[in-house]
């Protein structure tokens, strides 16, 4: 075998030669079509992360559907790749194949991978992974909301997490709808969706009512945006209707897209009014396209 051929270490770290790599997820794809579990030796899970940064992706799919097979003997080596790996690949297809094997003793490493990588598709893999265990994550997910540090990136895929946790995380969320922070409360709320609509949580309902006389416009957006999940007995019109002559055109605007939710017609002619005084344009566009949904409605 000539050099070009040889398995290298460059700072403790396993690197295949592109023959290595196709050779090896020849052998594992035929094991995993044949129903076997690939072997999972330590030297074997090395070979397999190092297959992670291989630049085929199909190659790479491979070598993580055989790790995440291999399950939790696999857990240390992947989360040693993710945190310590200096190739940006085998971080991103660690992050992923942590998913896979679905072991929470990870979330650790995925926050600090979410946190402190500099490559924002390790950033979205992790939350992504994080977000599967639902009220286990929910905490670690919080922990970056809470981190003055923390991009905007970052919170972003922390919310994103939290509401793909959803109802799995209820209880969590709806503590966390209650924290000093008005970036957690705004994000605990709007995650609290799928406990309203699926399980008609009233405690969940609670906390969105209070949410729209929060002294944060965040927090109110967020709760604003699900008011159409109440039912018309559990919220009087009027407190939304009320919210058009507010001063953020953000709140104005995100309440007539929940009237139109909410196929209030009713509220037709106090947007037509409201209509004449708008000066927002993006504001304005909003109420026309309500008008225009609410006039066919009655027709």
């Amino acid at each position: 075998m000539d050099e070009e051929n040889k398995t290298i270490t460059t700072n403790g770290e396993l690197i295949l030669t592109k023959e290595e790599a196709s050779i090896l997820a020849k052998e594992l794809k035929q094991r995993l079509e044949d129903g076997k579990k690939p072997e999972d030796d330590i030297n074997q899970i090395k070979k397999l992360i190092a297959g992670l940064g291989d630049t085929r992706g199909l190659l790479r799919r491979t070598f993580s559907e055989g790790l995440g097979v291999i399950g939790k003997k696999a857990l240390p080596e992947l989360r040693n790749a993710l945190i310590n790996s200096e190739n940006v690949v085998v971080r991103r297809a660690a992050a992923k194949t942590l998913k896979l094997v679905g072991d929470p003793r990870a979330l650790p490493d995925l926050l600090n991978a979410l946190l402190k990588d500099n490559d924002p598709v390790v950033q979205g893999s992790s939350a992504g992974a994080m977000a599967i265990f639902g009220e286990e994550a929910v905490n670690y997910l919080l922990e970056v909301l809470k981190n003055p540090l923390s991009s905007s990136l970052q919170c972003g895929l922390a919310a994103w997490g939290l509401a793909f946790v959803g109802s799995k995380g209820a209880k969590a969320l709806k503590k966390a709808a209650k924290s000093e922070s008005p970036q957690i409360r705004a994000s605990a709320i709007a995650a609290l969706g799928e406990q309203i609509q699926t399980f008609n949580d009233k405690e969940a309902k609670d906390i969105v009512k209070d949410g729209l006389q929060d002294c944060s416009d965040e927090v109110q957006i967020e709760a604003i945006k699900l008011t159409h999940l109440l039912k018309k007995n559990e919220l009087e019109l009027q407190v939304i209707n009320d919210k058009l002559k507010n001063k953020n055109p953000e709140i104005r605007k995100q309440v007539i897209f929940s009237l139109m939710k909410m196929n209030a017609i009713q509220s037709k002619d106090t947007l037509s009014i409201l209509l004449l005084t708008e000066e927002d344009k993006s504001v304005a566009s909003v109420i026309r396209l309500a008008i225009n949904d609410f006039n066919k409605d009655e027709s």
